[in-house]
């Protein structure tokens, strides 16, 4: 008998693509995503090439061209990144594969970690292409297994969409063993992979029909099945996740259809099943996906979003009140209120410094910011930016927001910020749209070697790669000089060091033209740097504190104000880097080393 454990759906979809054979996987890191690829990384790479590529859109296209090469691919993303990988998705969704092609999306019901609730089932019928939904983890791991041999039967891209309550839940799953795949002669197929018009012109209709053998296949395949009593009055239709909901929800009394293969939709069965009960129900997070396209086989009278929320997670306390007025039982609670606390950056934060420097220069520049840690740089007390879209856009936005103030007549800068991961990402093209148009803005890049906000993946600045092998370190100042920015117009400064950082932005604010700041200290938390700072601590002199509460402006959690003096509230967090000394007027605090 094969082994059960108890693992949470990313480690199940990274145990599947091990047993499913294949030879190559990348991903750009992003929650509810990123265990996917570190479990790859930790425990099959003796068997499977992984990276965390520069963004999404390369990590696809790794995928494409081991796929088009031969081998059976992966790729993973959450549901935002797809967004920046759509550009070969489509064009993959035409030309079809070689090896088997699977990308998980991992989207984000209830915004835990992310900027909007996108719900990526739009994208499977806009990129033609098949998609799956599991529901725990067996079915993410058998589903993952199952959908390489769709993607090579029906030569088709595969899309696992996955949402954060299944990533980050846990169940039992059987394991099995890993499938023995050969790699698959590559051949130069132009007609194929080349896609000028003419190829996409040939392959639109190539993938219609595929499109509907693989609807048909639907209404008859272990993915789609029905459940629960066959003569009751009541039918549900669900998948993913909010299929175990309803059927917590609704218990023995109703019938289930449950939808695993949820495009190309099963028409057949979805019709069958609902001409067979009363009363129907469809359960599904966010969009109604399934409830329109049921609407469209003309069964109208279906109860889904106009009693559901639309936004937000589901669970079945959820469903008993909005569909059947079933206020939550009674559970043993206390009252009592936790204290507010605010995100903060942690104690030692290397951004820190530079928000507390742009605070003294907010009457002069409009900041705009990015995806990262330094998101948190918006809120009190620093207040260090007003907007911020996806990742890049800190830069690019700059160029469209200088004009905007400039034909206001706002004589105040515009400056925006992003982390050494997302100038990988996109803010080498942002830059260059900065240089070429010689806009007159501060761009300022928060290095602090890591992907911290993920939790501190690798990139091309760390040294070394997912696979835990060195790699050749990319130089984020060489390659700003290289985008066109001279020496005159170019500082790179310790954020901690306060005079320094100030001088830079006072002297990015006199500039004339495209100006940038880098920021260069680790992250606190990566391992060696913690353990360098374990021995050195701040400490204040209850003598000499005079209660001014200037320390406090810095944000530091590890510091507190009690009975009208500042005292270091939690040694062990702080780390010893020194902002706070550099902020008292009256020299009462020290570093210390032990």
């Amino acid at each position: 008998m094969s082994e059960k454990i108890m693992m949470s759906g990313n480690e199940a979809i990274a145990r599947g693509v091990w047993e499913a054979g294949v030879h190559v996987a990348a991903a750009y890191p992003g929650t509810p995503s990123t265990e996917i690829l570190e479990n790859i990384g930790a425990l099959y790479k003796d068997d499977i090439y992984c990276e965390w590529s520069v963004n999404e859109k390369v990590a696809f296209e790794v995928a494409s061209g081991a796929s088009i090469g031969g081998a059976r691919a992966f790729c993973a993303f959450k549901h935002v990144g797809m967004n920046v990988a759509t550009d070969p998705i489509f064009s993959m969704g035409y030309a079809g594969v070689n090896g088997g092609l699977v990308f998980v999306t991992a989207d984000d019901p209830g915004c835990w970690s992310s900027q909007n609730e996108q719900d990526n089932r739009w994208y499977a019928p806009h990129t033609k292409i098949a998609m799956l939904e599991p529901s725990d983890s067996q079915e993410c791991l058998d589903f993952v297994k199952a959908a390489y041999e769709l993607s090579e039967r029906f030569d088709t891209p595969v899309m696992i969409r996955v949402t954060t309550r299944v990533c980050h839940s846990k169940s039992l799953v059987r394991l099995g063993d890993r499938k023995d795949v050969k790699v698959r002669k590559y051949k130069s197929v132009p007609g194929k992979f080349a896609l000028l018009p003419a190829t996409a012109i040939a392959r639109h209709p190539i993938r219609e029909q595929l499109l509907r053998d693989m609807a048909e296949y639907g209404n008859d395949c272990s993915f789609n099945r029905t459940e629960g009593k066959k003569d009751a009055k009541i039918g549900v239709i669900s998948s993913g996740i909010s299929y175990q909901h309803a059927r917590e929800a609704f218990g023995d009394d109703a019938a289930f259809l449950k939808l695993g293969l949820t495009y190309p939709f099963p028409e057949k069965l979805v019709k069958e099943f609902c001409s067979r009960h009363e009363t129907l129900y469809v359960i599904e997070e966010n969009d109604p996906y399934l409830e329109m396209h049921i609407k469209s086989l003309g069964f109208t009278e279906i109860h889904g979003k106009d009693q559901i929320p639309e936004c937000g997670e589901l669970n079945a306390a959820v469903l008993r009140r909005a569909l059947f007025s079933e206020e939550p039982g009674k559970t043993y609670h206390v009252e009592a209120k936790a204290p507010a606390r605010p995100p903060t950056m942690c104690a030692g934060c290397p951004h820190r410094g530079f928000f507390l420097a742009l605070s003294g220069v907010l009457d002069r520049v409009v900041p705009a910011g990015d995806i990262g840690c330094y998101g948190l740089g918006s809120q009190p007390p620093f207040n260090g930016f007003g907007f911020s879209l996806c990742m890049g856009a800190g830069f690019s936005t700059l160029v469209g927001l200088s004009k905007a103030l400039e034909k206001q007549g706002d004589p105040r800068k515009a400056i925006g910020m992003l982390g050494d991961s997302t100038f990988f990402h996109s803010g080498i093209t942002s830059l260059i749209d900065i240089v070429s148009s010689e806009s007159n803005v501060i761009a300022c890049i928060l290095d602090n070697s890591i992907t911290a906000m993920t939790g501190h993946q690798e990139n091309p600045g760390t040294a070394r790669n997912l696979m835990g092998e060195p790699s050749p370190v990319v130089d984020i100042v060489a390659l700003v000089k290289a985008c066109g920015i001279d020496d005159d117009h170019l500082r790179v400064v310790d954020p901690v060091d306060l005079k320094a950082i100030r001088s830079a932005l006072s002297d990015a604010i006199a500039a004339k033209g495209p100006f940038v700041i880098v920021t260069k200290r680790p992250c606190v938390l990566i391992k060696e740097v913690a353990k360098a700072n374990g021995t050195r601590h701040a400490v204040i002199d209850p003598g000499m504190c005079i209660g001014c509460g200037m320390c406090m402006k810095v944000a530091c959690p590890a510091i507190a104000f009690k009975d009208g003096r500042s005292v270091i509230n939690d040694g062990s967090g702080c780390t010893g880097c020194g902002l706070c000394t550099q902020v008292c007027p009256v020299g009462a605090i020290s570093i210390v080393e032990e």
